[in-house]
């Protein structure tokens, strides 16, 4: 499994990208504004995305890329996510007001879009490849996912805060090879980190304590405006781990 970051930025502005992680050629993880920087023809190659909530900067390019391709594809593109999130993506995203309802066109027998709800724990497998969601602490119902090739796996935390379940999860995982974890604000702004149930440095110290493997770190969501000092407090807070930033355009083989 090949997993390429499209986008890992808390916000935009020149080269920065919310969200999205394309997976081989075929899976998304999130589709923040990172999705805009693939070519057409990848964008129809895109059979499957995993959602890990309905926060705008991890869904905002979910429609653009619906309407983009929707005639050059030949079976409708699922959406994997929890049933809280595709409420959320019917109710106020594809209502036909904000935009169309792709489950209905071209037409209700031949969709361009559907969605297939994922529970917590139960692994989705995909030519070989497992997908499975993981508990997360966000302001919204949301998930993390497990990707695993089998031969080693990558850990997404998506958008959370602290919990105990989500570790407890993860530290039974034998093949653990990677772990991305958030961590939206500096130290000086642990009460919005704790109001929006984000991660802040201190906070990161306090969960990164529980994790018991020795998988390599990477930290993602970071606000543009506030990353060097986020990183540098978070090289200040830990201990014995040394997370790296996660990059636009990285790729991790496992």
């Amino acid at each position: 499994m090949k997993l390429k970051i499209l986008g890992c930025s808390g916000g935009v502005g020149g080269k920065l990208r919310t969200t999205s992680m394309l997976l081989d050629h075929d899976i998304l993880i999130d589709a923040g504004t990172g999705v805009g920087d693939l070519s057409l023809d990848e964008l129809a190659r895109i059979d499957y995305v995993f959602l890990t909530h309905a926060h705008l900067d991890h869904i905002a390019f979910l429609p653009f890329m619906l309407d983009s391709v929707a005639g050059m594809r030949d079976r409708p593109l699922t959406v994997f996510a929890t049933e809280e999130t595709i409420a959320a993506l019917q109710q106020h995203i594809f209502n036909w007001k904000i935009w169309p309802d792709f489950r209905q066109i071209p037409s209700l027998h031949r969709p361009c879009m559907r969605y297939e709800a994922v529970v917590e724990g139960k692994a989705v497998v995909l030519d070989g490849r497992t997908i499975t969601p993981l508990p997360a602490n966000h302001v919204v119902p949301a998930v993390g996912y497990y990707l695993n090739s089998g031969k080693a796996g990558l850990v997404f935390t998506g958008d959370t805060t602290s919990q105990d379940t989500f570790w407890e999860r993860v530290n039974r995982i034998d093949n653990l090879a990677y772990l991305i974890i958030e961590t939206a604000f500096p130290n000086s702004e642990r009460e919005l980190a704790l109001q929006s149930k984000h991660l802040c440095p201190s906070m990161l110290a306090e969960e990164l304590r529980k994790f018991r493997l020795s998988a390599e770190v990477y930290i993602t969501h970071l606000k543009p405006d506030e990353s060097d000092l986020t990183m540098l407090e978070i090289t200040a807070c830990i201990q014995g781990i040394t997370p790296k930033r996660l990059m636009h355009g990285q790729e991790f083989e496992f």
